[in-house]
Order: structure tokens, then C-alpha cells, then sequence
């Protein structure tokens, strides 16, 4: 059974004469994990609404190094660069988890964006928790352990997905992280001690949220705090 636009927060949220202009040019796609759909210093000529994916913009160094600056899944949406102006952004964006989701042409949503009505304020909103998000990752990455990181994207990961279980090897969450694998080694395995996840090649899940939470720096609640400031739940449900 295909996952309506629904299952997307930014396209539930819209009012019914902006669905009905919107909807019909959407492409539901299947992402694959690892996938690349936007890459930095390109033109990006689509937008992305996850629905049961998840999508990671990753700032990547000359010398091949990453790291992640923000997650988006069933919350928002990949090409905020459309409507901002730069057409495109110093980020690449890469499949972190599997699944679907909406694709719409870059013009259609700039059309509606340009109509000044509901898209307009409820794209600078998410914009705004988009941008808490990266300045939170950005101190968290420089004042906590990887201890802390892992809790934090865990939990913004986990927040995103209809379920309690990835598919994500060590490799790739250092990537995410910006750190050495040894650490994530360390940290996950840890985590596992405590009884907060179960880990077994490449499948994360987590079985004790309240202590994934207490474990975690002060950085997950702010990003979640400033989003549900920002974009109440509503009737489309928490994300």
C-alpha cells in the first residue's frame, strides 16, 4: 500500500487549495540507502518529502571527510535552497534510511512559494527548525562525547521513522558523526551494555528510549523543542 503525501508533515500541514494544486505533480520514488539525491555546489532541480525515510546533508572536505549537519525525514524537506534563493547548497544530501518519498519539481513548489500564502510561512518555519537543528549539531559535535552524539542522532533518527529499528552500519554513522569508527565501536557497544539498544551488524534498535533520552546532552531536546514550537503537532500527529 502506497504511503499518502499525508505521511509527510510539511504536506499534511498544507491547507486544502494548496494540496490540490500540489498533489498532482507528485512522484512517489523509492530511495535506496547510500543514495545521493543532491549534491553540493549543484543546481537541484527537485524537492524531497520523506515519508518513511530519512535523508542526511552531510558537508564533505576536500580530503573525502564528512560529517553530518542535519536530518530530515517525515518533518520537512530536502531543497529548502529552491525557495531561499541559492538554487543550490555547500551540502550533499544522502540516503540514511531507506524508503519513500514525495519528489516534486524545484519550479512547482517555487510557483506556490511565490504565492505568498500557507507554503510561504509554513516553509520559513521549517526552515527555521532546519536551521536550529544544524547550529545544535554543530555545538554538540564540538563540547560532547561521541557517547552524547550517538544518543542525539539516534533519537533524531528514530523520531522520524514508524519504528524503533535502522539499518546502519558503523562505517556510515561515523561518516555521519565525522569521527573514527573505533569510536562509534566504543560508543555503541557501550550503549548496548546499558541495556539502550540491541546492535548486530548493522541493525540498531533502540529498547529503552527514557534512558536513551537521559543518556543523551541537552542538544536532541532543544532541536525537538524548538520544532514543536514551531510547528505543533496539530492534526498530522508528533514527528
Amino acid at each position: 500500500m502506497q504511503p499518502p503525501p499525508e505521511a509527510n508533515r510539511l504536506l499534511c500541514e498544507l491547507p486544502e487549495d494548496v494540496k490540490h494544486r500540489i498533489n498532482p505533480h507528485l512522484e512517489l520514488v523509492e530511495l535506496k540507502l547510500g543514495q545521493v539525491i543532491g549534491e553540493a555546489g549543484c543546481k537541484m532541480r527537485y524537492v524531497y518529502f520523506p515519508v518513511d525515510s530519512i535523508i542526511s546533508l552531510l558537508y564533505v572536505m576536500e580530503n573525502g571527510a564528512s560529517a553530518e549537519i542535519a536530518v530530515v525525514g517525515n518533518d520537512g524537506m530536502v531543497g529548502v535552497a529552491l525557495f531561499m534563493g541559492g538554487e543550490s547548497t555547500t551540502s550533499r544530501a544522502v540516503v540514511q534510511s531507506a524508503g519513500y518519498a514525495y519528489k516534486l519539481f524545484g519550479q512547482r513548489l517555487k510557483d506556490e512559494f511565490n504565492r505568498h500564502g500557507a507554503l510561504l510561512y509554513l516553509l520559513l518555519r521549517y526552515s527555521q527548525v532546519l536551521l536550529t537543528q544544524m547550529a545544535q549539531t554543530a555545538v554538540c559535535n564540538r563540547h560532547h562525547s561521541i557517547e552524547q552524539q550517538l544518543c542525539r542522532w539516534l533519537l533524531l533518527s528514530i523520531d522520524r521513522l514508524p519504528s524503533d529499528h535502522l539499518l546502519m552500519t558503523q562505517e556510515l554513522i561515523a561518516n555521519m558523526l565525522g569521527v573514527r569508527r573505533e569510536g562509534v565501536t566504543d560508543a555503541a557497544g557501550k550503549l548496548q551494555r546499558m541495556g539502550i539498544i540491541n546492535y548486530s551488524r548493522g541493525h540498531i534498535e533502540v529498547v529503552n528510549r527514557k534512558l536513551l533520552e537521559d543518556t543523551c546532552c541537552e542538544c536532541y531536546n532543544v532541536v525537538k523543542h524548538e520544532s514543536e514550537r514551531l510547528m505543533p503537532p496539530g492534526h498530522c500527529g508528533k514527528f
